[in-house]
Parts: C-alpha cells; sequence; structure tokens
C-alpha cells in the first residue's frame, strides 16, 4: 500500500508574505497520522499544492512503514523518497530496481509510474516522500549543511535532520529544531544553520516550462 494513497488531508497554517511568497512551518509530530488501509503504517501530509484542486502539483509528506508491502503506481508523477530514521529500507520493483536505503538523508528518485515493494530488513522506518507532477514541477532532493539559497520561481521544503537552523536571513526568524521544517511556494525563507551539527534535506521543486 502506497504511503501517501490512503492518507486523511491535515490543515496547515500558511503565511502570505506582501511579496507574494507562501510558508508555512510544521513539526512532524504534530501532523496527523493517516493509517492505511492495509494496516503497515501511516502517513502524515505536510503540504499539498495548490490545495484547492483535485489533481496536485506537487506534495511532500512524512512516511511511517511499519512492515512490509507494496506500493501503488502513480502514474505521471515522479517520485523522491528519502529514509529519515530506522535501519532502512528496500525499495523493489523487478527489471528496474533494487534499492536498499540505509543511510538517513540519502536520497532515491523514481517513476511513480511502477509498482513496487518495500521491504524492511531491520524494522519500521520513517521516509520522507517529495511527489512532484511530471512537465509540470521538477525536485531536487539533496542532504545540506550550509545556507539554502533563494530561488525565485521556485517552491521548495526544508526538513531538519539535525541541529537547529533558522528561517530567514535575520534574528526574526524562526528556529528549527530535528523533526521540523518549513515549505514555501515562491521566494524561499533562506534557512540557515545555527549549529555547528545542522544537517537538514533541502527539497527544490522548479516549475516546467
Amino acid at each position: 500500500m502506497d504511503p501517501t494513497d490512503h492518507t486523511a488531508r491535515t490543515a496547515h497554517t500558511a503565511h502570505t508574505a506582501p511579496s507574494g511568497q507562501i510558508d508555512s512551518f510544521f513539526d512532524v509530530e504534530t501532523l496527523a497520522a493517516g493509517r492505511w488501509r492495509n494496516g503497515g503504517g501511516a502517513t502524515r501530509e505536510i503540504v499539498v499544492r495548490p490545495s484547492d484542486t483535485e489533481e496536485f502539483g506537487w506534495r511532500a509528506s512524512v512516511a511511517d512503514i511499519d512492515a512490509d508491502g507494496p506500493f501503488s503506481a502513480f502514474p505521471g508523477v515522479d517520485r523522491t523518497l528519502t529514509l529519515l530514521a530506522g535501519d532502512g529500507v528496500r525499495l523493489v520493483c523487478p527489471g528496474e530496481f533494487d534499492r536498499l536505503l540505509t543511510r538517513a538523508g540519502e536520497p532515491f528518485a523514481f517513476s511513480g509510474d511502477l509498482a513496487l515493494d518495500a521491504e524492511l530488513p531491520g524494522g519500521p522506518c520513517r521516509v520522507l516522500n517529495i511527489m512532484v507532477r511530471r512537465g509540470r514541477w521538477e525536485a531536487r532532493v539533496e542532504r545540506v549543511s550550509g545556507p539554502v539559497p533563494p530561488n525565485p520561481g521556485h517552491a521548495g521544503l526544508l526538513y531538519v535532520l539535525r541541529g537547529q537552523w533558522r528561517t530567514g536571513a535575520d534574528e526574526g526568524g524562526g528556529v528549527l529544531a530535528p523533526g521540523q521544517g518549513v515549505w514555501w511556494d515562491g521566494p524561499g525563507p533562506a534557512p540557515r544553520p545555527l549549529s555547528p551539527d545542522a544537517t537538514a534535506l533541502w527539497a527544490d521543486i522548479t516549475p516546467v516550462g
């Protein structure tokens, strides 16, 4: 069962700045968890954009995978899955790939057109799932330890893995701890590390065309 296929929508309080930037803080532990129908896990939705249509352009969520099982196909969607916690997840699509993710912050991109199975060699794990509508958006997910540059016209998301981060270039920005983050749709809030051990995942989401 897919980590994003059977979850309740979660309300988010988004902030719109005078420049047109839309951004929102999130804490994974406070997001509503939608259990999968097969009982194999739960999904905590971070954001779906646009929020007022049936067909999303891009979306981000965190999935807690509790048991081995299949992932549903999402035709026309490109996906990036990144391990956040746990001993790893093995993603298998016969004839296409057999990939074991064991390092937190290691992204793996694949086509949502493919149906695949997830196996948990070391027990339950947590993953970040970024999905974009092919031909409309592209996503690049990477592990970062330095300031995230604002990219005009891009959307994005920062998820803190370790240490502390600040949103914004001045001291007035909020402080983010592990398991927290911020997403934006428009000019980014320019997150930057506050502590020497600060590490995060940055999803740079770019419109196509």
